[in-house]
């Protein structure tokens, strides 16, 4: 059965029209970037607790990874994302395992989904990423059910995903006008209760996820073809900026090498919330 408004499907809103652009050139690659936090999707799967019964959506579903998972465990899982080619992908992924999971283009900020249309809504390192955190946090309140639950994998404002979006920001030019807010923000308490505390009761649980590669060249490879921001972005820099970004970039994970490659330690919280009545 369709869940969404068939009026908002494919409503991405004017602002996001240049990042839906920037995420979806990851398209199918960026389903490795998923692979690098499945530590994480786990702890915050299983922290929202899901029951067969429940009707879940999961938020900035990429590729779908989070998605696939709830599937796999048998429950009722639906995705939106407002990267076309990596809805695309989460689509094509589902269909070749024989999951029945519905995934929608649609905006963050503006779901495609009627008041309360979920029991649970989830999203691991994506919603905190929006141009519009007030926006996109009253509507992940809104398709939630009363006494619905929330689980959200955010990254904190001080560890080493922190440490290498500072490389990545170092190669960016000036932005346009006013900058959207840091998506680390999320990662603060404070914050997180003046977007979400008026709608949930909140909870909070600190996690590590350890991301593994043979080494920080494989690092920048999986970045450089399937996280769109570092492909976008490498794509815009000259061949001598570009080798430069490429090395400090792999440098960076390189520093975490490992007996057997590289492990780099990234610290998140998982979110927990109950919809207030």
């Amino acid at each position: 059965m369709t869940i969404a408004r068939q009026s908002r499907i494919h409503s991405i809103r004017d602002h996001n029209a240049g990042p839906s652009t920037v995420w979806s050139s990851g398209g199918a690659a960026y389903d490795e970037v998923s692979r690098g936090i499945l530590d994480a999707i786990e702890h915050t799967i299983n922290r929202l607790e899901p029951t067969p019964d429940m009707r879940i959506l999961d938020v900035a579903t990429g590729t779908g990874w989070t998605a696939r998972r709830l599937a796999d465990l048998g429950f009722q899982a639906a995705g939106v994302d407002f990267a076309p080619e990596m809805i695309a992908a989460a689509r094509e992924r589902a269909s070749a395992r024989g999951l029945d999971i519905e995934f929608i283009e649609g905006d963050a900020e503006a779901l495609p989904f009627d008041d309360g249309a979920f029991d649970a809504v989830i999203s691991t390192f994506g919603v905190m990423f929006v141009q519009r955190p007030e926006d996109a946090a009253a509507e992940l309140a809104r398709v939630c059910r009363p006494g619905g639950r929330l689980a959200l994998a955010v990254w904190t404002p001080d560890g080493n995903v922190f440490e290498m979006f500072k490389i990545i920001k170092s190669y960016m030019p000036p932005p346009d006008g006013t900058p959207p807010p840091s998506p680390f923000e999320w990662g603060r308490k404070e914050r997180v209760q003046e977007l979400l505390g008026d709608a949930f009761e909140l909870r909070f649980e600190q996690g590590t996820s350890y991301y593994r590669e043979p080494s920080g060249r494989h690092a920048w490879h999986t970045f450089s073809e399937g996280y769109g921001p570092v492909r976008t972005l490498a794509g815009k820099l000259d061949e001598a900026k570009r080798m430069q970004f490429e090395s400090e970039f792999a440098a960076f994970h390189d520093s975490f090498a490992d007996t057997l490659g590289i492990t780099v330690p990234r610290a998140y919280w998982v979110i927990h919330g109950i919809r207030r009545h």
